[in-house]
């Protein structure tokens, strides 16, 4: 079966680049697109997507409150949301309205196609870079006590991962995409997802976002 999806956002070139690149995979079918966020509630009523890019900034209603009233109304549709801003407070404003995505659009499409599919199967996603910027902040609230931080040490979880896969952690915590990570370690992006899974799985996690987490709370990756 294929993911039906709807876009919502008021840049109409942007929607039809989104579009093209979703509905190049056999598994993705754009069923609906908007150019306002008072027009999400009644295309999910209409034709009821399985998941909604929904863009922030928009005239109108803009993409939190959209993203709330949609899920107030329809909990069971998942959001993914689609910002120029990489800021926590942005992103916090999102998942808190039930967001379960949050893409910058400065993504490839490579990464928009890995966090469709993630979300559509009842995963989280967060844009690399903006996992990294969460992660800085969950750091500093954690470590810091009087104005000093708490020195770090980080101990890789050998008796889980391997070598390589601990690498691989360490560059998702530094907020590289597969791409990036590929070229850092001079592997395909192919290899990359292939240790990703095996991360995912090993650390009994859903996405990357959820193995970062692990691992900054285990002390296993430096934040830098």
């Amino acid at each position: 079966m294929k993911t039906r999806i709807a876009i919502i956002d008021d840049h109409q070139l942007f929607r039809e680049g989104i579009k093209r690149i979703l509905e190049f995979e056999g598994d993705f079918e754009v069923v609906a697109e908007g150019s306002d966020g008072s027009e999400a509630l009644s295309i999910v009523e209409t034709y009821r997507p399985d998941l909604v890019l929904m863009d922030i900034n928009m005239p109108d209603i803009n993409g939190v409150e959209a993203t709330k009233q949609l899920i107030e109304a329809y909990p069971d549709t998942k959001v993914v949301v689609l910002s120029i801003h990489d800021d926590e407070n942005y992103v916090m404003r999102a998942l808190q309205t039930g967001a379960t995505g949050y893409l910058l659009k400065e993504m490839d499409a490579d990464t928009l196609i890995e966090a469709v599919r993630i979300v559509a199967e009842g995963g989280s996603y967060l844009h690399p870079k903006v996992t990294h910027n969460l992660i800085r902040e969950y750091r500093r609230l954690t470590t810091e006590r009087g104005g000093a931080a708490v020195k770090q040490e980080v101990r890789r979880p050998l008796h889980l991962l391997t070598r390589r896969e601990c690498e691989v952690l360490q560059l998702l915590a530094d907020g590289k995409s597969n791409r990036a990570i590929g070229e850092a370690l001079y592997i395909s992006e192919k290899t990359v997802k292939n240790h990703v899974s095996s991360i995912l799985q090993k650390l009994n996690v859903n996405d990357r976002t959820q193995a970062v987490v692990v691992a900054i709370k285990n002390g296993w990756v430096e934040v830098r």
